[in-house]
């Protein structure tokens, strides 16, 4: 699949430029159409439309799914700074389900940085409704390991 996960970045977007470098090496985010139109200054959007294989026997996106929306968002935000970021504890509430053929948005914003911590907030909708409130703990990774 070469769809890439960066999108936009043009007009009043930016892409920072390590979120540039972490989307591009991202599978995940590319195999399920997640895109970020913005990511800098410890914000950042991402967006992802349900599709038939994303949904449980509930006929709902799956909650896995929808948690690694908010995580990539969470990621996309905590790495906009450097140096690099992972995702140490994160907690979901899911408030709503998600529906085949949505388009999910999930805004991120870091809130608190302290050391190699950082506190970070993602709200994901559908139009005006509120699905779900995510909370995410970020470790600063102090230097990078094959692979990360």
């Amino acid at each position: 699949m070469s769809t890439p996960a960066v999108s936009g970045n043009s007009g009043n977007t930016h892409i920072a430029d390590a979120v540039h470098a972490l989307l591009d090496t991202d599978q995940v985010s590319r195999l399920l159409g997640i895109e970020v139109p913005s990511a800098a200054q410890g914000r950042a959007v991402a967006r992802m439309r349900v599709r038939p294989d994303m949904v449980n026997g509930h006929r709902i996106l799956h909650g896995g799914l929808l948690f690694t929306l908010a995580d990539t968002a969470f990621a996309c935000a905590a790495n906009s700074f450097g140096p690099a970021a992972v995702t140490a504890a994160a907690d979901v509430q899911f408030l709503r389900p998600a529906l085949l053929g949505d388009l999910l948005t999930a805004e991120a914003i870091v809130g608190t940085r302290s050391g190699r911590t950082l506190i970070c907030d993602v709200t994901i909708r559908r139009d005006n409704d509120v699905l779900a409130e995510f909370r995410a703990r970020g470790s600063l990774i102090v230097e990078r390991h094959p692979g990360l």
